[in-house]
Parts: C-alpha cells; structure tokens; sequence
C-alpha cells in the first residue's frame, strides 16, 4: 500500500511524485514510456520554471547538459520590433529550452533520489474503486503481466489525454476550440537566439537547445490544419520565409538534422481538477495551445502548488479535501488569465497587439514586463499599471 501513485512521469508527474517523497510518504510513480524518449514539446521552461528548478536542486544538473542558456528575447511583428527579457523570479532570469530526452529523466532521477519507487514500461490500465473513491489502479508491467497497486491518493499527472481524467469522470470545465496546429524540427548551423516572429496568420520561433541544435517552430491557424498537413515541409519553410525572412536566410545555410515534428490537436481547456482518491496534474488538468510554450512551467508550478496545499494532511479526510479544493481554486488564479493571453496570441490576429507595443519602442522597462506577462514573473495587472497608461495616452 502506497500514499500515493502518480500516474506519468514528465513534466508534472516526477516533481509531484519527488515532492511527496521528500514530504515523508510512500510514492509509487509509473511511467509507460522507457526514459530517455523523446516527445511533442515547445521546450522552453520560463523563469518561474527555473527558479523551481533551482529550489528543488535540479537546475545544476540541467545546465550541465550543455544546454544553450537563454538570456533575451526578440519579438518581431507588422512595423515592431522588440528586445528584451522577463524579469528575474527569486533571483532567476536566465532561461533554458532542453530536448525533453534529457529533461525528463533529470525530473525522474530526482524523484528517485527522493526515494520513489519508479517504475517505467508500465501503461495503467483501468483505476482501481471502492465504492465512488478512488483506491488503486491496475496496470501491465514490463513483461506485460497485469499488477493492481493501491494508495490513499492517486495523481494523473498523464497528459491531454488522461486515462485518470476519462475514468474518474473529470469534465472540462472550461473550454474552447483548438486554435493552431503547429510543425517543428531542429537545425543545425542556424545561430539563434529566443526569436519570436508574427505576421497576420504566421507565428515562427526559434529557441536554441542541447547540442548545439536550434529549434524551430511554425504555427498555423487550425483552419489550414488539413491541408499543411498533406505538404508539412514546403508549408514550413514557406512559413518562415514569408514571415522571418532573416531567418530564413540563416535556414539556408544550415541543415535540418531531424525529421518534422507536429500536431493539429492542441486542446484548450481546464478539467474538474480532483474527486475522491484522485487529483489531476500538468496537461491533464490544464491543457492551452503551445505557442507561448507555458506547458513545462506550468506543470511545474502545479507540482509544488498541490503538495504545499496538501503537506502532511494527506491521511485527514477533511483536511485533504480541503487542500484539493484549495489546490483546484489556485488553478483558476494563477492561470486562468494567462489562459486567455495565450488565447489571444493564438488568434495569429497580430493588428491590436502591435498597435500597443508599438508605443513601447523606447521604453525597455516596459518592455521587459511585456515579455514578464508571459513568463509569468509579472501578472497583467501589474504590467497595466499607471506607467504603461502615460505611454500609450501619449499618442
């Protein structure tokens, strides 16, 4: 008997198992990948992100892999260019975009250090009930017997797809219409920085990651899904010589060293996040279109956000299901506007946005809090304040 099971082991599922452990309880966290393996992922861990990182002594291992640290960003648009950064978080500003081979396991080995009991190729079959709560789940192990494992809480920490969200009955509580598909892949000879590029329709961007290599990434509306598809890399390439027309020279010069990478399936929703025995983590309960890449930081704030509510009143009935509608609230505060900024963004309706960072041309300290909304270091509220106001009254 376990305290806990976490179900998935990436970005959400090994910091929660970890930080449960470390919290004292008995965690089994299972895994039906074999790591290393790659995945679907924008990479970039935002500033809040890394400073989680850094509070749970995990940032040092990633940074020894060689990852390219990031230390600005540009944003290009119709009559705009931009340079700046978010501002730091806990003393944190440079950022990193890891090839999620080499992140993932770094989460999972630090789950273990924990003392989890990890345990990989295993797909979790079924959950496991009494009564209406949730006890258990049933899974296939390696060698493909079938195994039931039992605990107080079980985390679906499994993805967009959850298996925990589909039979626990977690509906979407909120909900709107994919936005964009988006295809990528990964150069070599092509020197980039963090470079964002918008044109009405078109959202190209380059992160540079492990081995030298360069991301990049293009975005369509979700209306062209069907026929990019059918031509992925002559969709792509027109992409970025339309909308990033500098890059595309530097993509000339250099080499796409791996196949496309893609999807048309990005759903925008928040889910019932908890119910008896269960709670939902990471794209389980959250899931936004990636193109201002938010998924890794916000699984890691997710993480910590579910074992500070619950500490240790993981065996108090009243206390844990206090600490779960606690967690469930924060999600709706801490995300729900960054939910509806990458909303907008993902429109690919560049024209009123422009029209205001426009008027931050000049005004870096304006800027850098621009680029802090979607970080997360500064919240809408703050980056609406009374300077931002004077300036774009000045026209």
């Amino acid at each position: 008997m376990y305290d806990v099971i976490v179900i998935g082991a990436r970005c959400a599922g090994s910091p929660a198992a970890m930080l449960f452990a470390r919290q004292g309880y008995r965690v089994l966290l299972l895994e039906k990948a074999r790591f290393p393996q790659d995945t679907l992922s924008s990479h970039y861990i935002h500033q809040p992100g890394v400073a989680l990182l850094g509070r749970w002594g995990l940032l040092d291992k990633l940074a020894a892999t060689g990852c390219t640290p990031i230390n600005q960003e540009s944003y290009e648009g119709p009559d705009v260019q931009l340079k700046g950064f978010s501002v730091p978080v806990d003393g944190y500003r440079t950022t990193y975009a890891p090839r999620r081979f080499v992140l993932d396991p770094i989460l999972a080995d630090g789950a273990v250090a924990a003392g989890v009991d990890f345990r990989e190729s295993c797909a979790v079959t079924d959950l496991v009930f009494e009564g209406d709560r949730v006890v258990g789940v049933q899974y296939t192990t390696p060698e493909g017997t079938a195994a039931t494992e039992r605990a107080r809480l079980v985390v679906g920490a499994d993805g967009m797809r959850s298996l925990v969200a589909r039979k626990a009955g977690a509906q979407n509580v909120i909900e709107h219409p994919r936005m964009t598909c988006v295809y990528y892949s990964y150069w070599a000879g092509v020197p980039a920085g963090f470079e964002l590029y918008e044109r009405p329709g078109r959202w190209v961007a380059t992160l540079p990651t492990n081995n030298d290599l360069t991301l990049i990434m293009t975005y369509f509306p979700q209306d062209e899904y069907n026929e990019v598809r059918k031509a992925v890399e002559p969709a792509y390439l027109e992409a970025v010589r339309t909308t990033a027309p500098e890059l595309y020279e530097r993509m000339s010069a250099g080499e796409r060293v791996e196949q496309m990478y893609g999807t048309g399936h990005q759903e925008n929703y928040f889910r019932k996040a908890y119910g008896p025995g269960w709670v939902l983590v990471g794209d389980a309960v959250h899931h936004k279109d990636s193109i201002t890449a938010r998924g890794i930081t916000d699984a890691f704030i997710q993480a910590q956000s579910l074992i500070d509510h619950i500490g240790e009143g993981l065996h108090d009935d009243a206390a844990l299901n206090a600490a779960l509608r606690r967690y469930e609230n924060d999600l709706s505060n801490n995300f729900l506007n960054l939910y509806q900024g990458v909303l907008n963004v993902a429109e690919l309706k560049p024209e009123g946005r422009t029209e205001m960072l426009r008027k931050l041309v000049g005004h870096q300290e304006l800027i850098d809090r621009y680029f802090s909304t979607v970080s997360g270091a500064c919240s809408l509220d703050d980056f609406y304040n009374a300077d931002l106001l004077t300036v774009l009254d000045q026209d």
